[in-house]
């Protein structure tokens, strides 16, 4: 007896249609599909500003879609992490710098704001700065000593450019200033590209801000009294470092990338794959060689504790030194 041959119905074939679709039209959209957002938090034209530029054009061509640098100076540098916390989708478009400014920013303010330690998710860090006081070639202090002597004599006379009230430089320069005896009249900009436009033109005496200035110095536009870093920089071996000249503060601290809290962790790892493959290229190095700013890797989750055991540290700076916007 023949074996009857089962055909099954338009229903049945429309039903196993949709279930072998289903996986497709459940799956995630590829990532990313459009432009990626990255801010800076700096005016264009500085060191940030220049490094974020290569590393960013060199991320797109991994990521297959180009990222899309927007300046937003201001604020002592935290425009980022503002628009990062809460202001944009954590969906991996717009990302941002995080910096040691962002850490400090809440303890100077009583308006609510971050804990940096939980309030992003972190893809990498990938530099730090390099920091010094320089001033003009034709300023009367060749080193440090006598720029201090100077300003001891003459409290309050000394106008000292940085990129803000509250930033890495401000905080290490009035930390200086109590150990020195000193006063100086601080004058804060939006960032290095402003602060070296103001010394260059006679607007302040010196300028304590991050490696912006190097050109300046190698052209002889500019002298370099002295750099908060870990060494003395390959560049300039001749600078002392503020650790050489008794002052325990300073250092190279590191920054790097973030994205919205309650991004997607496979988002993370495509742009922390990017930006790594970025950050190791061969042109981008040749720009943080220029600035002598280190390559500082990090995960993002080892970027994320960095700045969790940092904080405590620039809340009890801030304290110290009294300073508050409000």
């Amino acid at each position: 007896m023949p074996v009857p041959v089962l055909r099954p119905s338009r229903r049945a074939l429309f039903g196993l249609s949709a279930t072998l679709a289903a996986p497709a039209i459940g799956r995630a959209a590829a990532f990313p599909e459009r432009p990626v957002r990255l801010i800076i938090p700096w005016a264009p034209g500085g060191s940030t500003d220049s490094q974020m530029r290569v590393m960013a054009e060199i991320a797109g061509k991994h990521l297959g879609q180009p990222v899309i640098i927007e300046n937003k100076p201001g604020a002592r540098g935290t425009f980022a992490a503002a628009m990062l916390h809460g202001q944009v989708k954590p969906d991996g478009y717009v990302i941002g710098q995080i910096h040691q400014g962002v850490l400090s920013h809440p303890f100077m303010t009583k308006s609510a704001t971050w804990d940096a330690a939980v309030d992003f998710d972190y893809i990498l860090g990938i530099t730090g700065y390099l920091s010094g006081l320089v001033v003009r070639a034709e300023a009367p202090w060749p080193d440090w000593k006598s720029l201090m002597d100077h300003m001891r004599a003459n409290p309050g006379q000394v106008s000292i450019g940085t990129s803000g009230v509250g930033g890495a430089s401000h905080l290490v320069m009035a930390q200086l200033m109590g150990f020195e005896r000193a006063t100086m009249l601080h004058v804060p900009y939006r960032g290095v590209a402003e602060t070296t436009v103001a010394l260059l033109s006679g607007q302040v005496d010196a300028v304590a801000d991050s490696s912006g200035w190097a050109p300046h110095v190698e052209a002889g536009r500019m002298r370099l009294l002295a750099i908060w870093a870990n060494t003395r920089a390959k560049r300039f071996p001749d600078v002392p470092t503020i650790k050489e000249l008794g002052h325990d503060v300073g250092g190279i601290a590191p920054y790097g990338l973030a994205a919205p809290k309650g991004t997607d962790p496979a988002v993370l790892a495509t742009l922390h794959d990017a930006f790594k493959a970025a950050l190791f290229d061969p042109q981008h190095l040749a720009v943080l060689e220029r600035y002598d700013m280190p390559v500082l890797y990090m995960t993002g989750e080892e970027l994320r504790a960095w700045n969790a055991a940092r904080i405590p540290v620039e809340r009890e700076l801030i304290r110290r030194l009294g300073i508050s916007f409000e």
